[in-house]
């Protein structure tokens, strides 16, 4: 008996141990290139440990008292482990390794009391079963394994409910909250679900008749796509957790599809019923054999294409304060490797001002005498003087120093309020800006105020155009401009009134359309002679140039579909040179 204590005693000794290591690496910021890898190694090895001793003692430790949830909260903290080291590195196989270790929890049922007639499970540990399957959901809901995210909704919802239930003095508000989020954001994603990933796949994204193009392009200067910032707050936006619907959609624009063994068909229930194991100091697994194996890791090694890039790492910030969001990009600046570029997203509703240049350049009898202004070099002192008045505090009346993205509620005045002067001290580095707001024409004025490299700018419309404005909640259904960065044919069809999967036929001849439109505008922009530098010397990424292609596919349509007099409403904006864009209409 006093042996078995013992156990007992180690066993919630290493526990503690490594929920402290845990702690700390859970802590860590979700940001910037320094280096966090000996935490990560060293909170596996006390996972490692604690998992083999549990392993080798189950029994003495079942007589002890050990519960299956108590297994289960390991397993969730080594998925949940994953999941943080994903969103700092960006690396795929992190993500997978996350999704097939709470599969596994899921299939061997670690936090399930028993089901009816059986033992009430104590509230703290109903707890940690609703907590488990929140952090599934967003794994599922990232992997876009859909079947999945509809299984564990359904059961999510009916844990939620029964709690509410069964434990009566207990609030479950919050919870029930995110069941409504979930299930909100699977209803506007889910009319889109049976077309292509947004992911960048070479099945769709790259055009074999510009690779010889793209092969022999070459710029004075070119730099590479390293970092992302991505950021949206807008009122009552979709979203799950920490992940808005805009953030979500932008995000796995900026990602290398995984092999295709991940979309295979499988069965939702898991297949892990023949392979338990056990995992090793480098967070891999070893096979055994026995009840208490954990998981078989090897789907991961098949997603691993060494073929492809590494995707470019991305800050996803919920809701930041501008103060926040400012030593964010401070930080990634400050890291960012030479020749890279930075881009930085932001979608947020904005204020614009009283009086100002932009009021000027909308004006249609202006249009010509602005542009002639933007390539004058006093033009360029005006902007940079009057940003300089604002942050220095000289508020004058013809100025533009109320014109902000708004990053949070507007009753806190200017701490929730991001200025087009705030961006100027990063352009010291190479920037690809896109701001997509209902005010995004305040932020011309970068173009010209740079402090060092020439910033790419992609302005979203002031307004989102539909056929049939009152059938699309324009609130609840994402960005537009958005939409047509992350998934162009689908935004269209959202703009006309159609639905994709009505005729999947003729969807899918548009696809091929516009697959050879993007391979013409391509080949049209590698062999131009008068690309700015600015769009030249980020043409030869892929996410980047994919992105140019789908913006000049929206002002494309846009333009066409949208009344003339209303363009400057309705058409985002390159205060850049853009002739050869365009050529670009369709």
């Amino acid at each position: 008996m006093a042996k078995k204590e013992n156990e007992s005693k180690t066993f919630h000794s290493l526990v503690e141990s490594a929920d402290r290591k845990f702690a700390r690496v859970r802590d860590l910021p979700l940001y910037g290139r320094a280096p966090q890898n000996h935490y990560f190694q060293k909170v596996f090895r006390a996972y490692t440990r604690l998992w083999k001793y549990q392993q080798d003692n189950r029994s003495k430790l079942v007589d002890c008292g050990l519960s299956r949830w108590e297994i289960g909260e390991i397993a969730s903290r080594i998925g949940q482990l994953y999941f943080n080291q994903y969103m700092r590195s960006s690396e795929a196989r992190f993500l997978v390794e996350a999704y097939v270790f709470y599969e596994a929890i899921l299939e061997r049922k670690y936090f399930d009391s028993g089901g009816s007639g059986k033992a009430k499970v104590a509230v703290g540990v109903r707890f940690k079963e609703l907590r488990f399957y929140a952090r599934f959901l967003l794994v599922a809901l990232i992997l876009n394994k859909i079947d999945m995210v509809r299984l564990l909704a359904e059961r999510f919802k009916t844990l939620v409910d029964d709690s509410k239930a069964n434990f009566r003095e207990t609030n479950f508000k919050e919870w029930k909250l995110v069941v409504q989020e979930i299930f909100h954001f699977m209803e506007v994603d889910s009319a889109f679900t049976n077309v292509r990933p947004l992911r960048y796949c070479a099945l769709f994204d790259s055009h074999p008749a510009s690779h010889p193009y793209l092969a022999r392009f070459h710029a004075r200067k070119i730099i590479k796509f390293r970092d992302a910032l991505l950021t949206s707050y807008h009122k009552n936006e979709v979203k799950f957790a920490e992940l808005t619907l805009d953030t979500y959609r932008m995000m796995q624009c900026l990602e290398w599809e995984p092999s295709e063994s991940l979309y295979q068909k499988r069965p939702v229930e898991s297949v892990y019923k023949k392979h338990p194991v056990e995992l090793s100091e480098n967070g891999t697994v070893i096979d055994h054999s026995g009840a208490s194996g954990l998981i078989d890791i090897n789907l991961a090694a098949d997603l691993t294409d060494p073929s492809l890039p590494s995707n470019p790492r991305k800050a996803v910030l919920y809701r930041p304060s501008v103060t926040y969001l400012l030593a964010v990009m401070a930080t990634i600046c400050e890291e960012l490797p030479p020749e890279s570029i930075m881009l930085i997203y932001l979608s947020a509703s904005g204020k614009v001002a009283r009086s100002n240049v932009f009021q000027i350049e909308s004006s249609g009898e202006s249009k010509k005498s602005s542009k002639d202004r933007i390539v004058s070099g006093a033009y360029s002192e005006q902007k940079i003087y009057a940003l300089e008045s604002h942050c220095n505090g000289k508020r004058e009346s013809s100025d533009y120093h109320d014109s902000c993205l708004w990053l949070g509620p507007r009753g806190n005045g200017g701490s929730n309020a991001l200025y087009p002067c705030d961006i100027i001290p990063f352009t010291r580095r190479s920037l690809f800006l896109i701001i997509d707001s209902d005010n995004s024409h305040a932020f011309k004025v970068l173009h010209g105020a740079e402090r060092g490299e020439p910033a790419a700018l992609l302005l979203s419309p002031l307004r989102p155009a539909f056929k049939n404005p009152s059938a699309v909640d324009t609130t609840h259904n994402g960005s537009q401009f958005t939409f047509f960065l992350t998934a162009p044919l689908q935004a269209f069809c959202q703009m006309v009134g159609l639905a994709p999967d009505s005729d999947m036929d003729s969807y899918n001849d548009a696809e091929e359309i516009l697959s050879i439109a993007f391979s013409e505008w391509e080949v049209i922009l590698c062999t131009s002679t008068g690309l700015d530098l600015v769009w030249a010397q980020v043409l030869s990424d892929p996410f980047l140039r994919r992105l140019i292609l789908r913006f000049i596919f929206c002002r494309s349509v846009l333009s066409i579909f949208c009344p003339p007099e209303d363009d400057e409403q309705y058409l985002p904006n390159l205060p850049t040179p853009s002739s050869q864009f365009r050529l670009c209409k369709i």
